[in-house]
């Protein structure tokens, strides 16, 4: 294997990039090195722990091989197999889904039908929530004191009950995910995207009411987030909830 280059080389390479000869404009050219090496260097590992993940290995094996901590290993390449596996697949798909998880979306496109809407927001993915009550994401929200009237009722005193097609107007006619009905806004598929990532953190294979809930959290713009935090469950409290619910475990619900 062909040696990586020296400090010096790249001390070279910096100063021929550098604007000037200015130690501040070397610096700024060294930091836009150092960020462009770091993104190859997590690009390498991850394309290898993908390899690894695809050939069946756990993450306690990759973490040893990595010498870190699994908890670190999820932290650090989660995000990056969840856009590897979605730009793998244009149009997303529920073979990950527990049967809980599947109801939950499929109940998510009733509610916004009956809010007579366009398109499913965020907002209708929590309010299906309730429809799986023994799930684990239905549980939390109970534990934090939310219900589905807590949830109906902020909606309507936002006046968001046409908020899945406002929430940023990039969902289209037509561009269901995971069956018909209506399409999903894109907080709403961002939503899917980041359940995945969080299920990947957590080192599950699998996506269960959980992962929708914590997932909810990752864009902060959206409508469901705004009234969990506003409704008094934070991101903290909801997972260190799902974290006791998980725990002993074997399997999602």
């Amino acid at each position: 294997m062909a040696p990586p280059p020296t400090l010096q080389e790249l001390i070279e390479i910096v100063r021929q990039d550098s604007s000037s000869a200015q130690p501040l404009d070397q610096l700024v050219a060294a930091a836009a090195a150092a960020a462009q090496l770091e993104e190859t260097t997590d690009a390498l590992l991850g394309h290898f722990v993908d390899r690894c993940r695809r050939d069946g290995r756990s993450w306690t094996e990759i973490s040893a091989a990595l010498g870190v901590s699994k908890q670190a290993v999820h932290k650090r390449f989660a995000p990056a197999l969840a856009a590897h596996i979605v730009a793998a697949t244009p149009s997303p798909t529920f073979e990950r889904f527990t049967d809980r998880a599947r109801h939950l979306i499929a109940q998510a496109r009733q509610e916004a039908i009956v809010a007579g809407v366009g398109s499913v927001g965020t907002e209708h993915v929590l309010l299906a929530q309730f429809s799986e009550p023994a799930g684990v994401a239905a549980r939390a929200l109970a534990a934090m004191g939310v219900s589905k009237e807590t949830v109906a009722a902020a909606i309507l005193a936002g006046g968001q009950t046409a908020a899945s097609d406002a929430e940023t107007g990039d969902s289209t006619p037509g561009d269901e995910v995971g069956g018909s009905g209506p399409a999903f806004s894109g907080p709403a598929k961002r939503l899917l995207r980041d359940a995945l990532t969080v299920a990947l953190e957590l080192g599950h294979n699998y996506i269960g009411t959980e992962h929708l809930l914590l997932g909810q959290y990752r864009n902060p713009d959206s409508v469901a987030t705004r009234i969990l935090v506003e409704a008094g469950a934070p991101e903290a409290t909801a997972r260190a909830h799902v974290t006791d619910m998980l725990r002993g475990y074997s399997k999602g619900n």
